[in-house]
């Protein structure tokens, strides 16, 4: 019995250890709206990136998949390529600081646009060759069937080839998303408050760092589980329109 109790015991200050925790970084002050005003901060900055970086790799990949093709636009293919080396090959990190610190240091700007701006453009390189890829391998009939129909090559390529290319790279694309949602834990370096920053902020307030940081851990991963859910059911619909 005496052992029993003394399990017992250990369990129930073990709860309440969690319980006393749980009040002092979420409840007290109030510094649960930390971790809300954090979220909203970072599907912000990744709702706005994704877009960007979409324009962005769109035009880029078909800058480069036009000049693999036809051997035309060369001068732009040149700057493409450019582009993806050094967006490809520095860390997102470094290029925020720049972003940030350089080319907008002399003026006040919001950082979150600051933020969407330098997410936005390094994914725009990573999508740029995803779609590319899914471009590229379109057979080469399809585009003589579309110029066969009248169309130009820019109606080809609307029209005919981008449908394709996007149900063959929408997985990857998909993931491409996700791990933008993650780089953005980053936008702390420019003392943006995100929600990895939020954590950041609770633990020094509280010295507790368990507790902060597990739940924008859990938060992160339920909101990539939606993602992968939501790009899950969307390539299921995209394969039953193909029968």
């Amino acid at each position: 019995m005496n052992f029993l109790s003394v399990i017992w015991d250990k369990i129930l200050l073990f709860f309440l250890g969690i319980g006393d925790s749980f009040y002092l970084n979420f409840i007290k002050d109030n510094r649960w709206e930390y971790i809300v005003k954090g979220l909203g901060v970072t599907l912000e900055v990744t709702f706005f990136a994704v877009i960007v970086g979409i324009l962005l790799g769109f035009i880029v990949a078909i800058i480069r998949s036009t000049h693999d093709k036809t051997g035309k636009l060369k001068f732009l293919n040149f700057i493409c390529n450019l582009y993806l080396t050094v967006i490809r090959g520095t860390p997102v990190v470094v290029q925020l600081l720049i972003i940030y610190f350089v080319i907008f240091g002399s003026v006040r700007i919001d950082k979150v646009v600051v933020a969407v701006i330098a997410f936005g453009i390094n994914s725009g390189a990573y999508v740029a060759e995803i779609v590319r890829s899914g471009i590229m391998s379109i057979d080469k009939g399809q585009f003589e069937a579309g110029r066969s129909l009248g169309f130009n090559y820019i109606q080809t390529m609307v029209y005919v080839i981008l449908p394709q290319a996007l149900k063959n790279v929408l997985p990857a694309l998909g993931n491409e998303f996700i791990v933008l949602l993650k780089e953005t834990s980053v936008a702390g370096y420019i003392a943006l408050q995100d929600l990895t920053k939020a954590g950041d902020i609770i633990r020094s307030e509280t010295y507790s760092p368990l507790m902060p940081l597990l739940a924008v851990a859990v938060i992160y991963l339920s909101v990539v589980m939606l993602l992968s859910f939501l790009i899950k059911k969307l390539e299921r619909r995209l394969r039953n329109s193909e029968h």
